[in-house]
């Protein structure tokens, strides 16, 4: 079948979890099956009884192909979108499962915006966001820059045009996120689409066991020295206010962080702003979300608050508080302005003056 025709792949690496692995091909087979063509299972040197329930899966759609060494996720999922033509392919881990045909949505979504790459359906994994407070783009998609790896539809000419996953990160975790870094700063679009819901059990084929905590600290750290400014983690202050309100220069700052990776923590009176994109957080403007906010990544370098942006409307006494605090920690202090049409920086070293 010819790419040109919107087909959809679906890719499936798998390594052992034989239960949870049958169940995530049923459900593909039972609710995805009328839109898609072929189901490509990658099976990385699994062990003896997920490679027989593998060998005897019921379905003409399926096809098994056994690697002989265990790979990791990203070379796994590479070797089988290179066996593909499609012109999507749906990546899903193995402890994912199906509860209803998304493909058709996610297929428009595509059409109404020329420039997005993947689109990620939602559920339990963003069980933690109201989706409801997001900005919705063209398409009904919410942005992110963070791509999670878990379900992801991708244009198959673009995942192969940026070399898909980049295997320096073995078995998995951040090659995902690594790949949507790239995506951005090639210039495509990617996001989480609320109307689409996907099961993911967190864990189901690695485990949260120690050789998953070194393998993130190691991963991270391959992330992070290739991308430094996604350690920005903005603390943004303001009175009553909405987007709207912003200047274009703020909107283009805060858009650039999230463009490098960063994330920003609104603080403001009012409740539910509406918000840009995932990498966006916003409280109540009070001490104790202040002391969350500012302790949430005490003990990780890459996420603890990197400048303070300070809009009208903030009480004096905070405002000198939060100066002290700067000054203390060594943390930049940048006052904003509705009104001018750049940020004017304010040191810590003028503070303290």
């Amino acid at each position: 079948m010819a790419s040109s025709d919107k087909s959809i792949d679906v890719v499936i690496p798998v390594y052992n979890a034989p239960d949870l692995t049958r169940r995530c091909v049923d459900s593909v087979v039972t609710y995805l099956g009328n839109s898609i063509r072929r189901i490509l299972i990658q099976d990385d040197a699994s062990a003896g009884e997920t490679r027989q329930m593998l060998d005897n899966l019921p379905y003409d759609c399926v096809d098994v192909y056994h690697a002989k060494k265990n790979q990791g996720f990203g070379l796994s999922v590479n070797e089988a979108v290179n066996r593909s033509d499609a012109f999507y392919i749906l990546i899903l881990n193995s402890d994912t499962e199906i509860s209803h045909d998304f493909l058709p949505l996610l297929c428009a979504t595509f059409a109404a915006d020329v420039k997005l790459a993947a689109i990620i359906p939602a559920g339990n994994s963003y069980a933690k966001y109201n989706l409801d407070q997001y900005l919705l783009r063209e398409g009904g998609y919410i942005a992110t820059y963070y791509l999670r790896g878990h379900a992801i539809m991708i244009r198959r000419d673009i995942f192969q045009e940026m070399g898909g996953f980049d295997p320096v990160f073995g078995r998995g975790y951040y090659e995902d996120i690594d790949l949507g870094r790239r995506l951005a700063l090639r210039g495509w679009r990617f996001g989480v689409h609320p109307g689409a819901q996907i099961y993911h059990k967190v864990g189901g084929s690695f485990g949260r066991g120690r050789a998953f905590q070194k393998l993130i600290k190691r991963n991270r750290a391959i992330y992070l020295s290739r991308y430094p400014k996604a350690r920005q983690s903005i603390l943004l202050l303001s009175g009553d206010c909405s987007l709207e309100d912003f200047p274009p220069s703020v909107l283009d700052a805060i858009e650039n962080v999230f463009h490098e990776g960063g994330y920003v923590h609104w603080l403001i009176p009012a409740i539910s702003p509406t918000l840009l994109c995932l990498q966006m957080y916003s409280q109540p403007l009070c001490l104790s979300a202040l002391i969350s906010v500012m302790l949430r990544g005490w003990w990780r370098v890459d996420r603890r608050i990197t400048e303070i942006w300070m809009m009208p409307g903030i009480p004096l006494l905070l405002r000198a508080t939060l100066a002290l605090w700067g000054r203390a920690f060594r943390v930049e202090i940048k006052e904003l302005s509705f009104k001018e049409k750049t940020i004017q920086n304010c040191s810590v070293r003028l503070l303290s003056k």
